[in-house]
Parts: structure tokens; C-alpha cells; sequence
């Protein structure tokens, strides 16, 4: 038989393989979805939130207060508070849960509201839940709490099938939900870039990252909480107990998030947390809140998961909001892949007198080695178009020492600010990957008091100690080191080894940019 005839054969036999997996998996997930569900109704008194809350929302009619949370231990204990004072339901949305000192910390949290009767509603994206599984059944056996997951894979334990499955549903399996929000009560979320685990809220023991979200009460609830509704009722969300056979439904003690309560690492964050027992109210421990009635909560429809359309996908709104820069743009993205339209969109707005600064991660800092090498490819071309770049250094200096005396540095903050007068901070990384393929949220607001709070936080990350300032030498990218004896520009990577070097250089002529 001819070669070509052979590998028309086989592209044929794939084809048909396909085409059978996603109609499989089609029926399989009309069959597996779970009852609709939908917010329990807020009252006025029935909670400690609702008895906290409900007289400042009615001196606010309309408005949504809003508190900047950019230190990663408050970030933490803010969850930790919102599920201690829950007394109706939580709504959990995440990327990533890692089973990890805060990760399972935070569950047992999670699990002693729903002991206190709490519904409790857990959607996780199922990319990272391999291995998981018995853990996210030992929850969803709880009478009052629910695990769904999104998107999943049908095999849960042979890696051989799971592999196949994921092989010939390729198209689809890369489409992951990236929204993260922690919906307390129906009266207040946290909504950002911060995943569940070590890394997010300074207890790694290598690298940590920097990152956002914002704490927000009042009207802006009702667009969150919808949000959080369409993703559970949709078809890309199945129950697991569809997906692995249901355990007892009585939650055995050794089935219970591990108890790290004993363990040496624990001990700071046991401290932080015995100190929250006599906070007097959530919003006292959250901080000064900024009221504004210019607050739009944002997201990518759940469908996005299925490649249906590309209406109401968050990347034209962001695009839109940015486009309306008149005198400053500072974006900060950690995976940074703008592409023709990026590229075009800010060469524009700085030709026509807007100062555009971009602060992403150096390739010493990047946890995703791939994505710096397809970012590097557009270095020039923005340059070149006025735009300041500043790539954040792997060393930079922390705000106040690390629990775990970490010294590593990440960026994983996903903001931009539009002429210090409104800004957006969310899951949205500027890439092809969150534009086209994950589903993303955030929140857009209007309010010079956050923004400014936002730049400040920005600028301290910019600075010659924090960030390398990147810049064309005889059309040669530069990096300035001001913190190096001298402070000459370096021509290549700064503080990046060898093989991140290689790597970075090889991701950029293979055809990959569209799935990073």
C-alpha cells in the first residue's frame, strides 16, 4: 500500500476516533449533570454576615464596596473569616486546589461550615485534580456539600486511558476554567488571581507568588453569584460522584481534609488563625472599604468550554476598556502573550500620547518557562512602539518576611489601570490562552481611591529593586540590573540559568503560541 494511502487511512481512522469521543462525551455529560441548583435568598438577620452586613448595604443602596487585597497572608485569612461567618451557603469556584498546608487548611474550614448545616457548593477545574479524587468524594459525601467538577476526563484511574481521552479530545480538554471566586453567604465575595494553596498565600518554602484580588460587598454580589450559578448548571460541570463511584455518605474521620494542625509549618498560620477568633467582624479585618456604584463583575460564558461562538467572551471587553486610555495604560500580566491585536492595540494608544507600561516576569521568575519563550518574540515590536517593559525579578524584595522564609519571587497578578481613574483585576492573563481557550472573570470598576491603591502596590514592583527595566540598545533587547555593582544593561536573560535560556529560545520557532 502506498504511504500516502496509509496515512489517509490513519487520518481517517483518527478522524472517526474523534469524532466518536466527543459524541460520546456529549451524551455522557447530558447524563451525568447534576440537579439544578441555584443562590439561596439573603435575609437580613439569619446570619452573622447577613446581621454584619445588611445595615451598611442599606446606607449603600446600589453601590459595592470594594477592599484591595494584595498581602497574601490577609488574602488567606479574609477566606478563612468569610467561610467562619458563613451561616447559609459558600460558593467555591477555582483553577486549583492543591492539597497543601493552606490548601487543606482552608478545607477544613470548608468543612466545619457545612458542619454548622452551611450548603456548600465546590466547582473545580479538573486539570489538576489527578490523584484527587478520593479526597473531593470524601467532601461531596458530606450531606451538605457538593463537588463538581469542570470539564473532566471520564477515566479517574488508568493513566492510559485517561491519556487516550485526552488525546482525542484534545480540542476540547486544553478549554479549562480559570475563574476564581469565594462567595460567602451571598453577601460577599473575594473574586481574583489567587488560586487555593502554598504558593498563593506565603507558605511555599521556595518561591512565592504576588498576586491580587478584591474583597467586595453590596450590589455586585447579584452579578457573582449568577456567575457562579450558570457555571454549576451548565453541561461542562459534572458531579463527581457521576465520575468515581460514591463512597459512604457518612464522612469517616480519616477521609477528612488531613489534619496539618500538629505539624511544625502549621504553627504560623495556627497563630494567624487563633488571632482571628476575636476579630470583631469580617470588614474589620478587611480594611477600609471603597464604595462606588461603577462596578461590573465579568466573565467568560461556561459554553467557552465548548468552542461554541465567541459572544460575550471577556477578551473584546477587555480590549474594549483598555482602548479607552487617553493619558496611562499599566497592565500587569504574568503570562504575557499580546499577539498581533495586543501588539497593535498598544502601539496605538502610545502613538497617540498614552504612557503604556506592561510589568510581566522575567524569564529567572516565570513558573512557565513556555510562555516567557512565546512572550519574547514581541519584545521588539512593543518597544519599538513606545511601550515600557518591565520584567519582575526572581529575587525581589518581599513586603515583610516570608512565614517559611522563602525568597523566591513570582508574578502571578492579573490588573491593568486606565488613567487612574478605573482598573480591572481578575483571572485574565493577557494570552492567547485565557483570550481563546479558558474561561476568565473579574471585576472592572471605577474608583480613584482603589486605583491609586493598585498603582502603588504596581510601582513598588517596578522599581529598579523589584523589576528589570527592559529596553532596545542598537536595536538589541537590554535588560537594566541597578541592583548589580554598576548597573550596566545586560544583553540576555537576567539571572536565568542556561537551560531556561535553551528552552525559552526553542519554544519560540515551534508552532505552539495559540494553546500558551
Amino acid at each position: 500500500m502506498p504511504l500516502f494511502e496509509i496515512l489517509a487511512s490513519c487520518l481517517v481512522v483518527i478522524t472517526l476516533a474523534t469524532t466518536a469521543a466527543f459524541y460520546s462525551y456529549g451524551r455522557f455529560a447530558r447524563r451525568a449533570k447534576g440537579e439544578p441548583s441555584s443562590a439561596l435568598p439573603v435575609r437580613d438577620d439569619a446570619t452573622p454576615l447577613d446581621r454584619e452586613l445588611a445595615p451598611l448595604l442599606r446606607n449603600h443602596d446600589g453601590a459595592t464596596g470594594l477592599v484591595l487585597l494584595s498581602d497574601n497572608l490577609h488574602a488567606f485569612e479574609m477566606r478563612v473569616l468569610a467561610a467562619r461567618n458563613a451561616g447559609r451557603s459558600l460558593d467555591l469556584q477555582y483553577y486549583y486546589w492543591c492539597e497543601d498546608l493552606t490548601g487543606n487548611l482552608l478545607a477544613r474550614e470548608v468543612l466545619a461550615a457545612a458542619d454548622r448545616g452551611v450548603r456548600v457548593r465546590m466547582l473545580i477545574d479538573d486539570i489538576n485534580t489527578r490523584g484527587n479524587d478520593s479526597s473531593y468524594l470524601a467532601l461531596d459525601s458530606h450531606p451538605h456539600i457538593e463537588v463538581r467538577l469542570f470539564n473532566p476526563s471520564r477515566n479517574r484511574s488508568n493513566g492510559l486511558r485517561r491519556g487516550l481521552e485526552l488525546a482525542l479530545r484534545v480540542f476540547r480538554t486544553t478549554r479549562r476554567m480559570h475563574n476564581k471566586s469565594w462567595i460567602a453567604d451571598g453577601r460577599l465575595a473575594i473574586v481574583g488571581g489567587r488560586n487555593i494553596g502554598d504558593a498563593y498565600f506565603d507558605a511555599a518554602k521556595t518561591t512565592n507568588f504576588h498576586d491580587m484580588d478584591l474583597l467586595f460587598v453590596g450590589e455586585g454580589l447579584r452579578s457573582v453569584q449568577d456567575i457562579f450559578d450558570d457555571f454549576w448548571n451548565s453541561a461542562v460541570a459534572v458531579p463527581i460522584s457521576a465520575l468515581s463511584r460514591p463512597i459512604s455518605r457518612r464522612l469517616h474521620t480519616s477521609n477528612r481534609p488531613k489534619d496539618r494542625t500538629t505539624a511544625t509549618d502549621a504553627e504560623p498560620y495556627l497563630q494567624h488563625l487563633a488571632k482571628l477568633d476575636s476579630c470583631d467582624g469580617v470588614l474589620r479585618a478587611a480594611g477600609q472599604l471603597s464604595w462606588t456604584t461603577e462596578v461590573e463583575i465579568v466573565s467568560d460564558p461556561a459554553e467557552k468550554a465548548w468552542a461554541v461562538g465567541q459572544k460575550g467572551w471577556l477578551a473584546d471587553r477587555i480590549y474594549k476598556t483598555i482602548e479607552t486610555a487617553r493619558d496611562e495604560l499599566r497592565i500587569v500580566s504574568p503570562y504575557f502573550i499580546p499577539g498581533d491585536r495586543g501588539v497593535d492595540a498598544l502601539r496605538r494608544l502610545s502613538k497617540g500620547g498614552v504612557a503604556v507600561s506592561v510589568l510581566t516576569n522575567s524569564l529567572a521568575a516565570t513558573d512557565v518557562v513556555a510562555v516567557h519563550g512565546a512572550y519574547a518574540s514581541y519584545r521588539k515590536p512593543l518597544l519599538r512602539g513606545g511601550v515600557e517593559l518591565f520584567e519582575l525579578r526572581p529575587d525581589m524584595p518581599a513586603q515583610r518576611a516570608s512565614l517559611f522564609g522563602s525568597k523566591g519571587a513570582s508574578l502571578h497578578t492579573k490588573a491593568f489601570t486606565v488613567d487612574r481613574r478605573s482598573g480591572f483585576i481578575g483571572s485574565f492573563n493577557f494570552d492567547p490562552r485565557s483570550a481563546s481557550l479558558n474561561t476568565e472573570m473579574g471585576v472592572l470598576f471605577s474608583d480613584r481611591t482603589l486605583v491609586e491603591q493598585v498603582n502603588s502596590v504596581v510601582h513598588q514592583q517596578t522599581i529598579s529593586a523589584s523589576a528589570f527595566r527592559v529596553s532596545l540598545i542598537d536595536d538589541r533587547v537590554a535588560w537594566s540590573d541597578h541592583a548589580k555593582a554598576g548597573g550596566a544593561p545586560q544583553v540576555y536573560e537576567p539571572s536565568a540559568s542556561l537551560w531556561r535560556r535553551f528552552a525559552a529560545r526553542v519554544i519560540r520557532i515551534l508552532p505552539l503560541e495559540s494553546q500558551l
